[in-house]
């Protein structure tokens, strides 16, 4: 909950002013519940004399006009809000930054994340380097099961799912380190499958990206089948190669594995 308050690029805030105006708009209707309740409470006590009690009393149509226009405002109030930014936050939807986008790869495993740079040629595990005030593009699958990836300061849950991809734009407004974590339960090890966001000044993630590049052992299909066996974890890793179209790859196998075990 802290990371959701404490935003550190554009979706990740207008997520927060959304949580805020929506409370704001639902206290419009639970403060003063609360203050008639006890003023209620108090008003009607049995030591009060000036109480009027009316046992004959059924209905009023100014109190019921009251009490049913309020939650109705508040109801379209919240659907304006919720229908507005669904639309202005919608994953897909490109953002403007400083530079040219960053593609980022994602696909999660049990239990760690594996995100490829295809520009870069270059990969890391549990371990997730951007620029500042460059739009990240990410493409999203998973090599096991179904899951989340969530960076709470920068915004936007999205899910990733075996044989199919997602799509989702995020942006860092400012350097830092920020927590990646999966947002969904996908078995035994979930509570370990963090990573950490380094968002750096462009021309260090420049320098990081031309040191790794050749500098590590190389994602091919036998690299990625050791690291996508089920169970195991690993703290970080990177690749200083990526041997061909690895993503399309993985989404074809997963695909591949679903049709097989469809069929049996």
């Amino acid at each position: 909950m802290t990371g959701v308050l404490d935003p550190r690029g554009p979706v990740a805030a207008a997520e927060r002013l959304i949580l805020l105006n929506a409370t704001g708009i639902m206290l419009v209707v639970v403060i003063p519940v609360i203050v008639l309740t006890l003023g209620f409470a108090w008003w009607y006590r049995a030591s009060n004399p000036r109480a009027r009690y009316r046992p004959a009393w059924a209905y009023s149509g100014g109190i019921e006009l009251v009490i049913w226009s309020i939650p109705a405002m508040v109801v379209i109030l919240l659907a304006g809000v919720g229908w507005i930014s669904s639309h202005e936050l919608d994953p897909a939807r490109k953002l403007a930054g400083n530079a040219p986008p960053l593609r980022i790869q994602v696909v999660s495993l049990d239990w760690k994340w594996l995100f490829i740079y295809p520009d870069q040629q270059i990969a890391t595990v549990n371990d997730l380097v951007v620029p500042t005030g460059t739009p990240l593009e990410f493409t999203l699958t998973s090599g096991s099961v179904m899951t989340a990836f969530f960076v709470p300061q920068l915004g936007s849950q999205i899910y990733t799912m075996p044989g199919m991809t997602s799509h989702l734009n995020l942006l860092a407004a400012q350097n830092g380190e920020f927590l990646g974590e999966a947002a969904h339960f996908s078995g035994d090890g979930f509570s370990g499958m963090h990573f950490v966001v380094h968002a750096v000044p462009p021309a260090d993630f420049q320098r990081w990206t031309s040191t790794l590049y050749g500098a590590g052992p190389t994602l091919d299909a036998a690299a990625f089948a050791a690291l996508a066996h089920a169970g195991t974890t690993v703290a970080i890793g990177r690749y200083g190669g990526v041997a061909g179209p690895m993503f399309e790859q993985i989404v074809r196998e997963t695909v591949a594995t679903a049709v097989n075990l469809k069929e049996r």
